[in-house]
């Protein structure tokens, strides 16, 4: 049936390219670009053999996505973005987003004339790294999220960044609202979530993927830093060690997005006629989003 809406939808595109995950899978292993309908047949027909040697346990489930064509590139390379949102409830819905996070860029120029070079396309760091050319010592593939929005301040202006950071910030408030009917609520429970957002070249940001309890490992002394600064202030949000301030908008690096409990107590107190306005997302203005801004503590 899932097949059947991918032919539908690929038939209503034709020239696009699309993207297949395995949704079993992380740190890029398994994904591959396509363009016609051979190309699946032949994947098909590959992992029916591998099956039958053995060298699989069974079918495997993918995600199909059309590929984003047109990417923002930084010096000729594709990059994306990876933010760190936490979830304190689901119901009432509350989300954090971390001011810190990062840019994965691809170590090649991009390019459409080889979809199968993993090395142009995936800006997966684990997929990176594995280039003969990749030199962990001179290689920079990543930059924080702090030098992503000076750099495009300057190439793209200060409004144009804004707005674009804005528009990341709803993606991340409307993708929880869309899932938080069928999640479990659980008082005693949270999550922090992996986002992976992808701008194109109109500055139009793009869900990829959102990934659930996102791999905390470093590669580098400023990649372990950040890690354990978000760790560190997921536990103040969580009111481990007592630190919390019940009413603030801020503790540590995370920003409260979204507290549905503050928009119904809104609705009440305006006698119920005030639309729900997100504390701090304002459709349509331009605002100073904290995305990327330095952390309270840092001068």
């Amino acid at each position: 049936a899932d097949y059947a809406l991918f032919l539908e939808e690929f038939k209503r595109r034709p020239g696009s390219v699309w993207i297949a995950k395995p949704i079993g899978k992380a740190q890029g292993k398994g994904i591959f670009l396509l363009k016609n309908l051979k190309q699946v047949q032949e994947w098909n027909v590959f992992r029916v053999r591998q099956e039958t040697e053995g060298g699989l346990p069974g079918p495997e489930a993918y995600i199909v996505q059309e590929y984003i064509i047109n990417p923002h590139l930084l010096g000729g390379k594709k990059y994306d973005i990876r933010l760190y949102c936490l979830i304190t409830s689901f119901s009432p819905l509350c989300v954090w987003l971390h001011r810190s996070g990062f840019a994965r860029f691809s170590k090649h120029r991009f390019s459409l004339q080889n979809l199968e070079d993993s090395f142009v396309h995936l800006t997966n760091h684990a997929i990176q790294k594995l280039d003969v050319e990749y030199n962990a010592t001179e290689t920079d593939c990543k930059w924080s999220l702090s030098s992503l929005r000076k750099h495009l301040k300057q190439t793209i202006g200060e409004e144009n960044t804004l707005r674009c950071f804005q528009k990341i910030e709803e993606i991340v408030v409307r993708t929880m609202l869309s899932v938080k009917s069928v999640m479990i609520s659980d008082p005693h429970c949270f999550e922090l979530y992996g986002f992976d957002v992808l701008i194109d070249e109109n500055l139009q940001p793009w869900l990829v993927e959102v990934n659930a309890s996102p791999s905390m490992t470093s590669d580098t002394d400023t990649d372990a830093a950040m890690k354990s600064r978000i760790l560190h202030d997921t536990f103040d949000v969580l009111g481990l060690e007592g630190e919390r301030q019940p009413e603030g908008l801020s503790v540590g690096g995370f920003d409260l997005l979204y507290n549905a409990d503050q928009i119904l107590t809104q609705r009440k107190r305006d006698g119920g006629n005030q639309t729900a306005q997100r504390l701090r997302l304002k459709q349509g203005a331009v605002y100073n989003s904290t995305l990327g801004l330095p952390l309270p503590w840092v001068r």
